[in-house]
């Protein structure tokens, strides 16, 4: 842990994919942030970062193919190694399932929209509606502990001081409106209507936060242990 106060490692794997709401929650909570591309950029290193954040991607956690993949993998193997912790969203919550020697798969049906999760605990991650947009999914690891699910499979785990979510609690109306656009041959396909998820998160976006900053402080406090040096840097 470095002596200046807490340092976040923001992989992200495609432009379409930012961190959002993610970023002012570090922000605000005083811990010092390092963003790289994972898909442009190579031999990125933990170095003395205290925890890391694996973004969503349009790619599939189990494909080999696209070559940045076996390296995120890798690099989270490492952190989970060293008891870094790790927050995994959407595709990066399916990557580390993978590392742990979960099986990530591709599901019989999509699930796309603000939806209700069945938590196991609404203290440190509340029922929702959170922002699903998936078409993966995953079998719990060995070792992991189920947070919550969905009639579609799991949507969150705690492994260790690391949680994955199936979901992406770090949306926001402008991430919404990139996504339409970017991935509207998807909508298209599922018969999804763009309009109504850009209107829904903007009706979303004040208790989306409220609920991620829940859901982000418990993580931090409950399970990484880290909150009291996050109070103490700021």
């Amino acid at each position: 842990m470095s002596g200046q106060g807490l340092r976040a490692l923001i992989l992200q794997h495609e432009q379409p994919t930012p961190a959002g709401l993610i970023i002012d929650w570090l922000d605000e909570r005083g811990i010092g942030i390092e963003h790289r591309r994972v898909d442009l950029e190579q031999g990125i290193a933990l170095g003395d970062h205290d925890l890391i954040v694996s973004l969503g991607s349009e790619f599939a956690a189990f494909d080999d193919h696209i070559p940045w993949i076996p390296r995120e993998a890798g690099l989270l193997a490492e952190a989970l190694r060293r008891d870094i912790p790790v927050v995994g969203l959407c595709f990066g919550a399916q990557l580390m399932t993978r590392v742990l020697g979960g099986r990530c798969y591709r599901a019989d049906e999509a699930e796309i929209g603000w939806l209700p999760v069945r938590t196991t605990d609404a203290d440190l991650l509340p029922e929702g509606p959170w922002f699903q947009w998936h078409f993966d999914s995953f079998e719990l690891a060995p070792g992991a502990t189920l947070l919550a699910e969905s009639p579609f499979g799991p949507q969150a785990f705690l492994a260790g001081r690391s949680m994955g979510v199936q979901f992406h609690p770090e949306v926001t109306p402008q991430i919404m409106d990139e996504w339409v656009r970017a991935y509207a041959h998807e909508l298209d396909a599922e018969g999804v209507d763009p309009d109504d998820l850009v209107r829904e998160t903007v009706e979303q976006d004040t208790s989306n936060r409220e609920r991620a900053w829940r859901l982000f402080d418990a993580w931090l406090e409950r399970v990484a242990g880290l909150g009291a040096i996050a109070r103490g840097s700021r």
